[in-house]
């Protein structure tokens, strides 16, 4: 039988008025299909006269040649044909393009094998049927360019035996090692740039999340490019491989065996790795091969696995079947997600291909054996003996046919033949407009050389008749992007493809995921995963909260889960590292949010705020009215007793250091930190000072008392008022220097509580903070001493005995107010503070000032000077 797989196409340039389709042969064979062949690319050249009062050439017969493995055959690549002949025939019929040119073009197949491959490049640029290099006769046949291949290495052949001759060549299936291994050699490329197409897999791939996958490399050149180039980018980007596996091409009945265990032993990797998704890196033929793999292992007796995987395939590979392949299960490309060249639909070829059948196809040598492999019939003029199959009768519909083996709308590769044929047309045009613009004389087609037309198509850009701009960048690429389609196989074993998105990078500096859409919804993914997104992870995703923890000895992206360390979050899945929140918020119960702190500081509208407060405006109040009490009884003895002014002094200052407390209260603010500290300081070292003074009168007084004594000077106003304003002094000496050297300023405490933010009055200097505290400590244990001392000097009203006490509880109030700072944070650290000052200031007022009061007011018959004096002299006796 006829064969043929994939096209590689020739085109020619010539001045007839019509095409002609050459007929190509082919002797009948029908192997065993359990033998397995090789298959290879078709060529497509053309014919030409040598003016247009010449009669048509007459068709040739080309021979094909005799393999040693006869080919198998793919009906689908029958539309690339139809594609080239539908391109020409525009192209004819518009008299825009090329005017009193008709273009042809000739077939040829490569069977994927270089000797036919070399034969058919010099059958081309010689005579007809005197295939002599360097030497041609004949005027109707001018070669202008070739448009192939579909395989890489066809093409490479091809360019080999071209750039002696500086033909144009123009490739329509990916080519990735030509420019690599030979720089020199010139062509083009009807496909975008292959660097776009991996960056649209590795976006597809972190689109969904998809970091554990297998990969299907060709045993070859082109496996061994992408393995070394592709897949380092891919890991780079946080994707990691199951495995990489090099799927062999052996189709020849000697290696059967060897195939079926091969194919077996990755088949079973395959089902039995955790990872769902699968990226094949092919030819134009690797699906067949994908196919064979579920084949071998169900005949190599292997359990039959029916889990399903998501295979990612390249814009070179297509959903293609073999004719013995009919009846095969396609379940295994049941959504697939496939790149592919970007196309669109073309209205008017569609229709040129449904009315295309063996009547109405002159010229057409390949029809008949179309026919007969996709329908599965035979014409009965063209069979002896017995038929085994249903006859033909040619008015099959090409629509009836499974996609697998033809489709009606265009595909990506047919119109990147479509547009190739287009480019040569318009290069010429322009290279034969030009030609007439810089001479005279009327030129023919054979004035131009091949390599003129070099120039016009790296210049080349047109629009197509989609309206599709067509154009080639520096390098010879064409200006495109992909198409992301899903295949989607209908229990009627139909096929259809679905766009989804595109692969489309305009701006070179843009990040290639910019340049990714898809439509996820629109996606059928196989039916093992019952319509829901597959993941493909090696292991399950880290919660927010958790880190990853790569295992020792395995891939990164196998890995274990360990709770964040305490005051650190991760917010996303599968973070490396937990992280610190930033200052002005804090981490959540489970350590996977980071929550806004509150603004904290003590207030007078909270409770304790509030309770402070009322207790320092009740103490001040309290203040007053002994205060004011002891001015309305000045007159009395237990009142001018001991130094009336020091009194008022004391009393006056308590009050103050009631109400200092109120600015501890509050926002902090610039004012108030200034004086929040300086104030109590100065405030309560005069208080203690005035204490102090009253101590040393009451010791200096029995001291007096004594006959004969020359201390009696020293009891005046004068060393107590000198007391009160030396000791004064110089704790606001330090106030002055602390605030000139560094105040204390507003500030915000970010650490000290985890979930709040609290505003506080910053010290400033923290030893000059200390020496105030440690200053009015050493007048209070002064006092405390003195007073301690002069406790059980003879004396009705013994004052000394009360300051004691004062004293007493005063010390024991700072002592303890030390390891309370220090222990507390935030607010409460000011509440301490707020309460050590009330606390000493209320003990020094009760104690000193309350004894006093009850007899004033309770027992006024003791305030009187006989009284006095009397307990004086009994105290004196006793």
């Amino acid at each position: 039988m006829e064969v043929f797989v994939s096209l590689q196409l020739l085109l020619l340039y010539h001045k007839v008025f019509k095409a002609h389709i050459v007929k190509c042969r082919i002797r009948d064979l029908d192997p065993p299909i359990q033998e397995y062949h090789q298959s290879g690319d078709l060529f497509v050249g053309g014919i030409a006269s040598q003016s247009f009062n010449m009669n048509p050439i007459k068709f040739t017969e080309y021979p094909r040649f005799a393999l040693a493995d006869e080919l198998v055959t793919i009906p689908k690549h029958y539309q690339h044909m139809l594609a080239l002949e539908y391109a020409v025939k525009e192209i004819n019929e518009n008299p825009a393009i090329l005017p009193n040119v008709t273009l042809g073009f000739q077939i040829y197949d490569s069977y994927f094998s270089a000797k036919p491959t070399y034969h058919a490049i010099i059958q081309l640029m010689s005579t007809p049927k005197l295939s002599v290099p360097n030497f041609k006769c004949d005027v109707q046949n001018n070669l202008l360019a070739i448009i192939g291949g579909l395989d890489s290495k066809t093409s490479l052949d091809v360019a080999a035996m071209l750039d002696i001759y500086k033909i144009p060549q123009l490739m329509y299936g990916f080519a990735p090692l030509m420019k690599d291994t030979n720089p020199g050699l010139s062509f083009y490329q009807m496909y975008p740039n292959e660097a776009l197409q991996h960056a649209g897999i590795l976006s597809l791939l972190l689109h969904f999340k998809w970091t554990w996958i297998g990969v299907l490399v060709m045993d070859d050149d082109m496996g061994e490019s992408i393995v070394r180039t592709v897949l380092p980018l891919f890991s780079k980007h946080g994707v990691c491989f199951a495995f990489i596996l090099r799927s062999p091409r052996s189709m020849f009945l000697t290696e059967y065996q060897d195939m079926v265990q091969q194919g077996s032993e990755i088949y079973e990797e395959i089902m039995n790795s955790k990872a769902n998704v699968f990226v094949a890196f092919g030819h134009s033929y690797s699906i067949n091969d994908l196919r064979w793999l579920a084949y071998l292992s169900h005949w190599g007796r292997i359990p039959w696995k029916t889990k399903g995987k998501v295979w990612i395939l390249t814009a070179q590979m297509d959903f293609t079947s073999y004719v013995y392949q009919r009846d095969w299960d396609t379940d295994m490309i049941h959504g697939t997600l496939a790149f592919a060249i970007h196309s669109t639909h073309l209205p008017g070829f569609q229709k040129f291909v449904e009315n295309r059948n063996p009547s109405n196809a002159k010229g057409d040598g390949f029809i008949w054996n179309f026919w007969r492999n996709a329908f599965n019939c035979v014409f009965p003029n063209q069979v002896q003996g017995e038929v085994m199959d249903g006859n033909c009768t040619g008015q099959e519909t090409l629509e009836s046919l499974h996609g697998s083996f033809f489709e009606i709308s265009m595909t990506s590769h047919s119109y990147s033949i479509y547009n190739a044929v287009y480019a040569v047309a318009h290069a010429t045009h322009a290279m034969h407009q030009t030609k007439h613009r810089t001479t005279v004389k009327r030129l023919t087609l054979l004035d131009q050389n091949q390599w003129q037309l070099h120039y016009f198509l790296r210049n080349i850009e047109f629009n197509n008749s989609a309206g599709e701009k067509i154009s080639l960048n520096k390098n010879g690429e064409l200006i495109a992007g992909f198409d992301i389609e899903n295949w989607i196989i209908s229990s009627n074993q139909s096929f259809h493809r679905v766009k989804l998105g595109r692969m489309d990078l305009q701006d070179p500096q843009a990040h290639f995921q910019q340049a990714f859409t898809i439509n996820d919804k629109d996606i059928i993914w196989p039916q093992w995963f019952n319509q829901t997104k597959p993941s493909s992870v090696c292991s399950k995703n880290c919660h927010p909260g958790y880190s990853k923890i790569v295992k020792e000895g395995e891939p990164f992206c196998c890995y274990t889960c360990l709770p964040c360390p305490y005051g650190k979050i991760s917010d996303q899945k599968d973070l490396d590292d937990c992280y610190q929140c930033s200052e002005e918020k804090y981490p959540s119960k489970n350590q996977d949010l980071c929550i806004p702190k509150n603004i904290s500081f003590l207030s007078y509208e909270e409770p304790l705020g509030m309770s402070l407060a009322f207790f320092a405006l009740s103490f001040s109040l309290i203040t007053s009215l002994i205060l004011r009490t002891f001015k309305k009884f000045q007159s009395t003895p237990i009142v001018k007793a001991n130094n009336r002014s020091l009194t008022y002094i004391l009393l006056i200052s308590l009050l103050l250091c009631f109400l200092c407390t109120l600015l501890f209260i509050g926002r902090p603010e610039n004012v108030t930190c200034l004086l929040r500290q300086t104030a109590f300081g100065i405030i309560f070292s005069v208080a203690i000072s005035c204490v102090l003074a009253k101590t040393i009168t009451v010791v200096l007084a029995f001291m007096a008392t004594r006959p004969g004594s020359r201390k009696r000077k020293w009891v005046r106003e004068s060393l107590a008022n000198s007391t009160v304003f030396s000791c004064s002094l110089m704790q606001a000496g330090i106030c002055t220097f602390w605030l000139a050297m560094s105040p204390p300023f507003p500030d915000a405490d970010m650490h000290s509580v985890t979930e709040e933010i609290v505003l506080e009055c910053n010290e400033g200097s923290v030893i000059l903070f200390c020496c105030v505290l440690a200053y009015m400590g050493f007048l209070a244990l002064l006092s405390f001493t003195v007073a301690f001392f002069a406790r059980k000097l003879p004396d009705a009203f013994n004052e000394a005995k009360f300051i004691t006490f004062s004293m007493l509880v005063f010390c024991s109030v700072w002592l303890s107010f030390v390891p309370a700072y220090l222990s507390t944070k935030g607010k409460y650290m000011v509440a301490v503070e707020i309460f050590s000052i009330l606390a000493s200031s209320a003990g020094m007022l009760s104690l000193i000032f309350f004894p006093k009061c009850f007899i004033i007011l309770l027992r006024p018959e003791l305030n009187k000077k006989e009284i006095l004096i009397r307990g004086k002299a009994q105290s004196t006796q006793v």
